[in-house]
């Protein structure tokens, strides 16, 4: 079964916020910063802020759950950083 690298359910946030979340991120991936969007759907500047803020989370939630199902084998190394010595 083939997953989309990025999905949230647009529909349930735009029955929650009552506004086309779709059209916001379509508006988003076009370039419009958020004063552009507010001006033009007319929706408040702090919907706006907790729509992309639900958005964010759902994909941190997505990537950690696809990062958990990978075995460790597979995920790239990365560095870690020490505080002492941030160089190991």
């Amino acid at each position: 079964m083939k997953e989309n690298s990025w999905q949230v359910n647009d529909k349930s946030l735009s029955k929650k916020y009552r506004t086309d979340v779709g059209r916001l991120i379509k508006a988003w991936k076009k370039g419009l910063s958020d004063d552009e969007i507010v001006k033009k759907t007319g929706i408040k500047q702090s919907t706006l802020y907790l729509i992309k803020h639900d958005i964010e989370l759902a994909h941190r939630r997505i990537r950690l759950a696809r990062k958990k199902r990978e075995p460790a084998g597979l995920q790239p190394p990365g560095r870690r950083q020490i505080f002492f010595n941030p160089d190991l």
